[in-house]
């Protein structure tokens, strides 16, 4: 195993030399070498888009280097490690990759023309055929600013347009927090995919439209019309899924729609602010198939990132400002990119209104207004020091599993806030506290409020709490 090990740091050496850094840390570093015979090498790739990815773009360079310390004769083969294992451990290679078990039979139409299907996008004077893309074309990946933040949902968007219902990620499942690029990076797709292929029917809603336009198709005893008229499009982009929450009816049509396209291999793209798995109230058998494809996150951008953002917007408006002002600001405004665009078009507009020149002493005035009107960020690190210092228990008791009836108290009560005010996932919450899974803390935050209002040591402890964080 140690020539193995030895054989592909000396080839990652070389490759590291011959690209960017940040490209060699995203595609290079989580390749693990598994074997080598008879020349050849098998590395595992963390899933089957990085594989594809790799071979893409890639493939001249790991040749080069294999033949370099392996020989004329070198070959390589992947392993993709699969989320969920098989019983025996082993991970599956490339050629006998375990697709889903989907229904291939074509669904049964209603006998009509296509051009008579009643189109819920069409406005008056429009033929009904006529599919407006809802797309905004000022979202675009030329002014999509890519980081380490947002790098693998980029460049897997970008391989989906390039190449609509062909790749392994079908569907492309992105998600984050709000204010971090989802809705720029999914209509970038559709700008793109219109761009390269003219004649692709692309349409781009969100889901509230989505089920207002269902309802309204039941209330007018159309519904046939409005699945048929989904099931054309080749690349659907929806919107903040997760609001398909508690909605039976609109998910039982979505999956009739999501399943037509998949199996016709036409392109689904969806955006959340959580993970399939973090979703409450969606049917399993519509969230497993949003686990088809590929899930890439969103994550706040970093500094670098930040920088880039406000001089790709101040660029757009014809803008200069001082750099130790975008640094300031960079520096200072951490939480997503609406804020920073925010404070950008306040330091503009009071440098404008009140006649002042923008320098760093009045990008330090509006930053102090702007965070104090900005409701105060709150880390789930943070959240358990104030709950714990209420209850006057230890944090390490709070991630500990005692049963005791305060600790679990306090600890539901961590849970809860950690939800309501970060609004990160229930797994990602768990792991801060105790490395609890997503199930124990939806319970907990299920516990809270159904006491809230009833139970009054609880209800006491709840405005509490709302007070400290200032809810």
């Amino acid at each position: 195993m140690n020539q193995v090990i030895n054989l592909w740091n000396e080839c990652l050496v070389f490759i590291k030399d011959n690209i960017d850094k940040d490209e060699f840390d995203t595609w290079f570093k989580p390749l693990v070498p598994i074997a080598l015979k008879d020349n050849t090498l098998k590395i595992q790739v963390p899933s089957k888009f990085y594989y594809e990815w790799i071979e893409e773009h890639y493939l001249p360079l790991l040749k080069i280097a294999l033949n370099k310390f392996l020989g004329k004769d070198a070959k390589l083969i992947y392993s993709i490690k699969l989320s969920q294992k098989p019983s025996n451990g082993h991970s599956v290679d490339v050629p006998s990759i375990n697709k889903p078990k989907i229904d291939t039979r074509n669904s049964k139409t209603t006998g009509r023309v296509v051009p008579e299907i009643k189109n819920p996008f069409a406005l008056p004077g429009l033929k009904k055929n006529h599919i407006d893309s809802q797309l905004n074309p000022n979202y675009t990946f030329d002014n999509f600013v890519e980081g380490n933040s947002n790098r693998l949902a980029k460049n897997a968007a970008m391989a989906v347009a390039r190449k609509p219902g062909g790749t392994s990620f079908n569907p492309l499942f992105i998600y984050g927090d709000v204010g971090l690029g989802k809705t720029h990076l999914i209509n970038a797709i559709g700008v793109e995919v219109k761009r390269l292929f003219p004649d692709k029917t692309v349409l781009y809603v969100s889901t509230e439209r989505f089920v207002q336009q269902f309802t309204t198709s039941v209330h007018r005893n159309n519904r046939n019309d409005f699945i048929h008229f989904y099931q054309m499009i080749d690349v659907l982009i929806v919107d903040d899924i997760q609001f398909l929450s508690g909605k039976p009816g609109s998910q039982e049509v979505f999956f009739q729609i999501f399943n037509h396209l998949h199996q016709n291999k036409k392109q689904i793209v969806l955006s959340a602010d959580r993970t399939p798995v973090d979703m409450q109230d969606v049917e399993q058998r519509l969230l497993s198939r949003f686990k088809w494809g590929l899930s890439a996150e969103l994550q706040k951008p970093d500094y670098q990132t930040r920088k880039k953002i406000i001089e790709q917007r101040l660029f757009n408006d014809g803008v200069s400002l001082p750099k130790e002002v975008i640094e300031y600001i960079a520096k200072n405004i951490k939480t997503n990119i609406r804020e920073l665009e925010g404070v950008i078009i306040s330091l503009i507009a009071h440098a404008s209104f009140d006649h002042k020149e923008i320098n760093l002493s009045l990008a330090k005035e509006i930053l102090q207004n702007y965070v104090k009107h900005t409701q105060k960020v709150y880390s789930i690190e943070m959240i358990q020091e104030i709950v714990s210092n209420y209850f006057q228990v230890n944090i390490e008791d709070i991630q500990s599993k005692s049963r005791k009836r305060e600790i679990v108290q306090a600890r539901q009560f961590a849970m809860y806030f950690a939800k309501k005010i970060t609004n990160k996932p229930y797994a990602e919450i768990g792991k801060y506290i105790g490395k609890r899974n997503h199930a124990t803390v939806l319970h907990a935050c299920k516990t809270i409020d159904g006491l809230i209002g009833i139970d009054k040591d609880f209800t006491k402890f709840y405005k509490d709490l709302e007070l400290q964080f200032s809810l």
